[in-house]
């Protein structure tokens, strides 16, 4: 940091409180954001940028959908939230070297549970790990990075073209999890890896938040 040894300092939160051996364990924990200060009152001179993590409420998730879907034009917008669900097929199945295999099921046999719409692929699969990334809101299968491995690592977005198999036909952008909440109550992702024996499983459910 540049600190000549004669020098004095101080280490102390955002909240402006001082750094010490007594209130250590109490003050620094993963993520927070400290102060390297020649005093607690220094005036800062330049802005700083602060990480702030936060849970939201599940109705952000599972409401989502309607108030995106509202703004459809006019138009009706059931084929735009099912074309948010072939969008990720899309994706998971862009470089298969074979025979891409994208199936769209109406379910409505109450014999195996409630109607559902089921979008199955031949893709290259997640892991747990971008399986539970796929849960967070908001996070783009285009913008992740850091901590967060992608759904959809590797994919590059194809240049833009008439909307075909060859494009991204994602017409809001706001991703599988809103289009799901839109047309029903919850979302199960089952997925096997290519390179991987396991299969992976996650449940996003209205009636289990």
């Amino acid at each position: 940091f540049g600190i000549a040894a004669d020098e004095n300092f101080v280490i102390t939160t955002t909240n402006r409180k001082e750094i010490t051996e007594d209130n250590f364990s109490d003050l620094v924990q993963d993520g927070v954001t400290l102060y390297l200060l020649q005093s607690v009152d220094q005036i800062l001179l330049l802005a700083t940028k602060e990480r702030i993590d936060f849970l939201p409420h599940y109705d952000t998730l599972v409401k989502s959908g309607m108030y995106e879907y509202y703004a459809s034009e006019g138009q009706n917008p059931l084929p735009f939230a099912l074309a948010e669900l072939i969008d990720n097929s899309l994706s998971a199945t862009s470089r298969n070297t074979g025979i891409r295999s994208i199936q769209i099921k109406l379910l409505f046999d109450d014999s195996q549970g409630k109607p559902a719409v089921a979008v199955i692929d031949n893709g290259s699969g997640m892991t747990s790990k971008q399986l539970n990334n796929w849960a967070v809101y908001r996070l783009s299968k285009f913008t992740r990075q850091g901590d967060f491995e992608s759904d959809h690592s590797g994919y590059v977005r194809p240049l833009p073209v008439p909307r075909s198999l060859n494009s991204d036909i994602s017409y809001f952008g706001v991703g599988g999890k809103q289009a799901v909440f839109f047309v029903g109550q919850s979302a199960r992702m089952i997925s096997k890896p290519a390179e991987s024996q396991d299969v992976h499983e996650l449940v996003l459910s209205k009636e289990d938040f």
